[in-house]
């Protein structure tokens, strides 16, 4: 009996070492390793109308991407642009299974704005200061580590982190010129009636707040006591072997002392401009990283309990956890599509998807916004 037990045990280590192996992670020198659809049983003229989707279907707004920002948010008062911007490139894209490529299109190497993309590297930020022990709970009160006034006041002291990495905190104040209440008001009503509203109760409404992601940017400077593009690039970029090419920006004025250093603070998206620029290949890695739970080869780079924390659905909204979008049941939700799907998303159609029970990974610029759902309806369709 004890023979067998120990064959069973010694089966499922097999089992799991395998698993990890039959992973591909490229190297920063190596031409990133092809296999053919047909390779995982993948119908290659359907994966073929995917792309050919994504092609015919570019974001239509302009190319010019300060044009595109300022007419995108032109309903918002005081609304203008503070940071870098970048004319674009056109539709590009990599679908990975088990980190083979098995499709691309376009400039993969070209580096592009990504906008609210941005927001899902800024929580995993979040969770490598959880991960030190700089955080010790994302329950705690944000301004038991912030107390330069930021999270002072009856409202803004019942902040968590949990609520920032949300999107639920309601904060209320101004961050480099950037009003909380002027961030995408509502069609209806006057301005006056936003800005002299009742705050909801953190953790009980959801609102897309640029300046409030960017206050949480702000805070985790302050934790960190490092510009976040340092810390990304040598906590994790580096390690995944990425390239040099990425660029994280802040607004031009948005700079902040610590340890007597003047840091610049960056933008969790290029509403105003900024945010990170980046190739669609880096993007790839980054998602490859999450899909195998924070683990770049034999390296565990993340914590799978932060990505598991990461991608739970918030309270207010079941498709939103700490700045990935998720596929559970909601308003948001592909239908006919694996609820355990998850993803960033940025303005203009930049998409990383990682699709965990397929073992995929799909990178996707430039794609009109509301054919997403349409586009991986025919990846799916291509492995079923």
């Amino acid at each position: 009996m004890k023979g067998v037990v120990l064959a069973f045990i010694f089966g499922l280590i097999y089992i799991s070492v395998n698993a990890q192996a039959s992973y591909y992670f490229p190297s920063k020198s190596s031409v990133w390793e092809q296999r053919s659809p047909k390779d995982f049983k993948i119908k290659n003229e359907v994966l073929e109308e995917a792309v050919s989707f994504a092609k015919a279907n570019e974001y239509s707004g302009s190319k010019d991407l300060r044009i595109a920002i300022l007419e995108g948010f032109k309903s918002e008062p005081f609304h203008e642009i503070l940071g870098p911007t970048k004319k674009r490139g056109g539709p590009a894209g990599m679908i990975l299974k088990k980190g083979y490529l098995i499709k691309s299109w376009g400039d993969t190497k070209r580096v592009d704005m990504t906008f609210s993309v941005t927001k899902s590297f800024l929580s995993t930020m979040a969770g490598l200061a959880v991960d030190k022990g700089l955080i010790s709970n994302v329950d705690d009160k944000v301004g038991d580590y912030i107390w330069d006034g930021t999270f002072d006041g009856e409202h803004n002291s019942k902040i968590s982190w949990r609520h920032l990495l949300q999107q639920n905190s309601d904060w209320s104040g101004e961050l480099w010129g950037g009003k909380d209440w002027a961030d995408r008001p509502p069609k209806e009503g006057g301005l006056d009636d936003w800005k002299y509203r009742t705050l909801q109760e953190p953790g009980t409404v959801m609102e897309y707040n640029d300046v409030r992601v960017n206050v949480l940017a702000y805070a985790l400077t302050h934790v960190l006591r490092k510009p976040l593009p340092m810390v990304l690039k040598t906590e994790l970029m580096d390690k995944i072997d990425a390239s040099t090419t990425w660029r994280w920006f802040g607004y031009d004025h948005a700079w902040t002392e610590i340890d007597g250093v003047q840091m610049k603070s960056v933008t969790g998206g290029g509403h105003s401009g900024a945010g990170i620029f980046i190739n669609t290949e880096d993007m790839a890695r980054f998602g490859m990283l999450f899909l195998n739970d924070g683990k770049w080869r034999n390296d565990q780079l993340i914590s799978k309990k932060w990505i598991t924390d990461a991608i739970s659905p918030s309270g207010p909204n079941p498709n939103y956890g700490f700045m990935w979008w998720l596929n559970t049941k909601g308003d948001r939700n592909w239908k006919q599509l694996s609820d355990k799907i998850y993803y960033a998303a940025g303005f203009g159609g930049n998409f990383i998807v990682i699709d965990k029970e397929n073992d995929l990974v799909v990178v996707t610029r430039w794609l009109e916004p509301s054919k997403i759902e349409e586009f991986m309806g025919k990846i799916s369709r291509s492995f079923n």
